[in-house]
């Protein structure tokens, strides 16, 4: 199948979804990864606990699949007191007990106490520390190449592994260079889809289709 000027899809480069679309070829893996594609991958995130929720999930999923952590977000809002930062600061060793029982969640001990103790160290940040410090590493959209295929896009990169540093030297756990450039690609920090995605370049809040690369026609032909 070609794309809408006649090419045939690059080697890991986005596929036609259901509504012609083109889309980065994760995003097309799952029902679930859909909607997180064309409305949260990739979209701006602020603010310190929508911040900390992605960092904490960010670092629940090393080891394992995006798509495993997704289907259990819901779980982890509702064992995690909704990732506010007072309440899980002041979590017990009784309330580890309690998550490592609990199967709506990842049941790893050093992961769950990396959760509470990220929680203490921000608790004694000041209001929009976290945002701050995060989006202080976002870097040159006009410095970085669009990527054509999935193989273009980097599992690491300096900004990624600058803020993994600086998180880890300000006493946060479970946030390697791998797991922070997850966290810029989720959280709008760098725009990852591929060139030709229909969400390439969306400003937030658009719906599907009404992107730069959408605009200009990028459906398969039927």
């Amino acid at each position: 199948m070609s794309d809408g000027a006649g090419r045939e899809p690059a080697p890991g480069g986005p596929l036609a979804g259901p509504d012609g679309l083109l889309r980065c070829p994760w995003g097309l893996s799952a029902d679930v990864y859909v909607e997180y594609h064309d409305t949260e991958w990739g979209r701006p995130v602020r603010g310190d606990e929508a911040l900390y929720e992605r960092l904490c999930l960010e670092a629940f999923q090393s080891g394992l699949s995006w798509l495993t952590i997704l289907r259990r977000r819901d779980g982890f809002r509702a064992a995690f007191d909704g990732f506010r930062i007072p309440a899980v600061a002041a979590f017990t060793d009784a309330d580890v007990e309690r998550l490592l029982q609990d199967e709506s969640i990842i049941r790893n001990r050093a992961k769950i106490e990396a959760t509470i103790a990220n929680a203490r160290v921000l608790a004694e940040w000041p209001e929009g520390g976290l945002d701050a410090l995060i989006w202080s590493y976002a870097p040159d959209p006009a410095g970085r190449p669009v990527p054509r295929t999935v193989a273009d896009v980097p599992a690491v990169t300096p900004e990624s592994a600058a803020l993994a540093k600086d998180l880890k030297k300000r006493g946060l756990r479970f946030v390697g260079p791998t797991t922070a450039y997850a966290l810029m690609q989720a959280c709008g920090l760098v725009d990852d889809h591929l060139a030709d995605c229909v969400r390439r370049g969306c400003p937030a809040g658009s719906p599907p289709g009404e992107s730069p690369s959408a605009r200009g026609g990028r459906r398969t032909r039927r």
